[in-house]
């Protein structure tokens, strides 16, 4: 089997890597001229967690001369109609492009390459990018073994074909079959609105969320929107490492402070890391919001379902994207005060904090 890493960054460095150690035939593709030069000149490195060197084949993609059986999608979405089309002519009619970017991709990768092309897939563990030809793996060996992957196919079925990609993945990790993938999917979305989403629109890290109760009310509410944006398309949430996320709707009744043990039980351990996002403002350059967040204020327009918070903070990071400066905690935080207020006192509030 010909195989492809389309966006060899921090995961995709780390998960091409293992596959050539297992004896795959892969690429690991990237725009990046030096990173592609020292992994093929040293290999790639791999440090944190895991501390190995592995001999591997990188390319950019005006490279590309072969023919691909499976690719892996790693790229960041802003990057998905360029990379999909250089990727094209390399694809046969029985390809397999699976989908393990953030945020909600399959119905618009799909869209590109069709349907019986496309497989779902969400990654379960975290990694860094050092510099050219190193990535760091920032979660433990252990849970790479145990939730590495969940792949499916996009209607739920169970076909052979997923069988055949799950061998391939487990050179990293663990893989899980699913027959719910949009389940997933939304369901590792929600943990990028949350707390990548006020990690970015306060410029802070997720600990400084977790410590601040304005915050943290209104990282609740993104929680909410996001899973009642959901529901109203028929999917729902599944458990992400052995915690059911279907917990954190606000349902009728209940109180902010009732999530509260929750968030800090799940996140506490993360409190260190700073979001993507937010390494992209700092950088310069554009970020994923409008797959993240974005995407459930697109989708609660089109399914008529408030979602006042996400929206804010897409209007946040968007705003620092545009000015091409790093949002102030100080500054941002009273937006987020003032919908809360304006949420504690609008009649119509789903959920009050008494």
């Amino acid at each position: 089997m010909n195989i492809a890493i389309m966006g060899a960054g921090s995961l995709g460095t780390i998960i091409g890597a293992l596959m050539a150690e297992g004896g795959e035939k892969v690429d690991l593709i990237d725009i990046n001229e030096s990173h592609v030069n020292r992994l093929n000149q040293s290999g790639a490195k791999l440090s944190g967690f895991i501390n190995k060197t592995v001999p591997v084949n990188a390319l950019t993609p005006n490279q590309i001369s072969s023919t691909y059986d499976l690719v892996f999608l790693l790229t960041k979405q802003v990057f998905t109609y360029e990379s999909l089309h250089q990727l094209l002519p390399y694809l046969h009619e029985n390809s397999i492009v699976c989908t393990l970017q953030n945020g909600i991709p399959e119905e618009y990768v799909a869209s590109i390459v069709g349907g019986s092309r496309t497989i779902g897939g969400a990654v379960g563990f975290g990694a860094t990018w050092k510099g050219p030809g190193e990535s760091e793996l920032t979660t433990e060996w252990e849970t790479v073994k145990k939730y590495a992957f969940e792949i499916g196919e996009t209607d739920g079925r169970i076909t052979p074909r997923l069988s055949d990609v799950k061998a391939v993945l487990e050179h990293v990790g663990y893989c899980k079959i699913t027959s719910n993938i949009s389940g997933i999917k939304w369901t590792k979305l929600l943990m990028n609105t949350t707390f990548s989403g006020m990690s970015a629109a306060l410029g802070c890290t997720f600990g400084e969320v977790l410590s601040n109760k304005e915050a943290m009310t209104s990282l609740a509410y993104i929680a909410d929107e996001t899973i009642k944006v959901a529901h109203a398309q028929g999917i729902h949430l599944t458990n992400m490492q052995g915690k059911d996320m279907e917990f954190l709707e606000l349902k009728e009744g209940q109180k902010v402070s009732e999530k509260m043990d929750f968030y800090h039980e799940v996140w506490s351990p993360h409190r260190n890391l700073k979001a993507s996002m937010l390494q992209d403002l700092v950088r310069k350059v554009k970020t994923e919001i409008d797959f993240i967040n974005g995407h459930v204020s697109e989708k609660g327009k089109a399914f008529g379902i408030p979602a006042p918070y996400n929206d804010l903070v897409v209007k946040l990071v968007s705003d620092a994207e545009n000015r091409k400066s790093v949002p102030v905690f100080s500054d941002n935080l009273p937006f987020f005060e003032s919908l809360n207020e304006e949420m504690k006192n609008k009649p119509s509030a789903l959920v009050k904090e008494r």
